[in-house]
């Protein structure tokens, strides 16, 4: 019997484990910031209504999970949240054109 060949159809995603679903909003950020390129269209182009919802979404979950987490999960949340809370609010207090990284 031979194994199936893996591709990305048939291995699973992986799931349920806190750091990387806040690493995976804190990409998703970061893109709408401009700060990585979009591997779908190959560009950076900030989004601040994207990045505003993304961050608001971010300190909701910290809010909700104060007390509940792993002390290593509370660092990362709150290190996301210090990196990237003053690059959306330059990109949101109308710096449209310039570059979030400066």
């Amino acid at each position: 019997m031979t194994d199936p060949k893996r591709t990305a159809e048939n291995v699973p995603l992986p799931g349920g484990d806190f750091r990387l679903f806040t690493t995976r909003l804190a990409y998703q950020l970061m893109m709408s910031c401009g700060l990585l390129e979009n591997p779908v269209t190959g560009g950076t182009s900030p989004n601040p209504d994207n990045a505003r919802m993304l961050l608001d979404d971010l300190r909701m979950l910290a809010e909700k999970t104060r007390g509940n987490l792993e002390e290593d999960e509370e660092q990362q949340l709150s290190k996301v949240l210090s990196d990237l809370t003053p690059v959306v609010e330059k990109l949101t207090q109308g710096e449209a054109g310039t570059d979030p990284q400066a």
